[in-house]
């Protein structure tokens, strides 16, 4: 049987050209004719769950790195929830699994399958099929993992370290508050220099920045990062309105300044890699 085309886009040359690998996984707006039809509410209702346009910033500030894109939309499947987290209140397949523990995301509707979202309740009209749920797995998140850690194995032989900058994006966390966070799982996911490289550049920048708080990364962070090995992993939140428009759905006025800072975050955290910084203050 003839393998299914991904549901991701990868950029970037191969093997890697620098040791950053860039990771967008809750942009998508690929909504599947099968996903509409079983929806109990607005197709609208479910659009909150995207990163909206984040995919539009990282795209502007790409260079040469290697780049994973989600095309499918997160609402279809969570690429940031373990397989584990499926949830039984709508997935007939979670007593496939054994799950440990359930977290706290799943527990509240967030699992590999979104079950409900804050202002529009429960999703979907019935239960979904077991076969169905197995098929978006092995389809859609497995090969995004496989691909993402075959990128960062690659960079890792080349340059000697790795350095994975999951994007995201966050809803206003409100007046005053920080509009960037940075999670590195509470210090296991990167080596804090690297952390500390970004922090340097958003600080630069005049905006306010967080680690960890109220995002400190999820399961991508938990699956890629190995940095014993030199594989380092973080995730960074951009607030919404910092890059999209009054409504809160196009690309807005700020989004070329938003993707000029990810660039500058980015050669940041490959300059850190390589020792650049290092050499020039010798």
């Amino acid at each position: 049987m003839a393998s299914l085309p991904p549901s991701f886009d990868r950029f970037g040359d191969d093997p890697p050209a620098s040791p950053v690998v860039l990771s967008v996984p809750h942009a998508g707006r690929d909504y599947p004719v099968a996903l509409q039809a079983a929806l109990r509410v607005p197709l609208s209702a479910v659009r909150v769950l995207e990163d909206r346009h984040i995919d539009a910033v990282a795209l502007a500030a790409h260079g040469r790195e290697t780049m994973l894109v989600q095309r499918r939309a997160r609402a279809w499947i969570d690429l940031n929830r373990s397989e584990q987290e499926r949830d039984p209140v709508i997935d007939e397949g979670a007593a496939w699994t054994s799950q440990p523990l359930a977290t706290a995301k799943l527990r509240g509707g967030l699992g590999l399958i979104p079950r409900r979202v804050a202002g529009a309740g429960e999703l979907w009209r019935r239960r979904l099929d077991a076969y169905d749920v197995a098929a978006r797995i092995r389809d859609d998140h497995r090969p995004y993992h496989a691909v993402l850690a075959a990128a960062l194995a690659a960079a890792r032989a080349r340059f000697g370290v790795a350095v994975l900058l999951d994007v995201h994006s966050m809803p206003s966390l409100g007046a005053g508050k920080p509009v960037i966070v940075l999670g590195d799982r509470f210090g296991r996911s990167a080596a804090t220099r690297f952390v500390s490289a970004i922090e340097g550049v958003v600080g630069a920048a005049g905006l306010t920045v967080a680690r960890n708080a109220p995002y400190a990364g999820g399961h991508i962070l938990d699956t890629q990062a190995r940095p014993a090995t030199g594989v380092h992993a973080i995730q960074i939140e951009f607030d919404r309105t910092l890059y999209l428009d009054p409504a809160g759905d196009a690309p807005g006025d700020g989004m070329p300044a938003i993707a000029r800072l990810l660039r500058q975050v980015i050669d940041a955290l490959a300059d850190e890699a390589t020792g650049a910084r290092a050499l020039a203050a010798e």
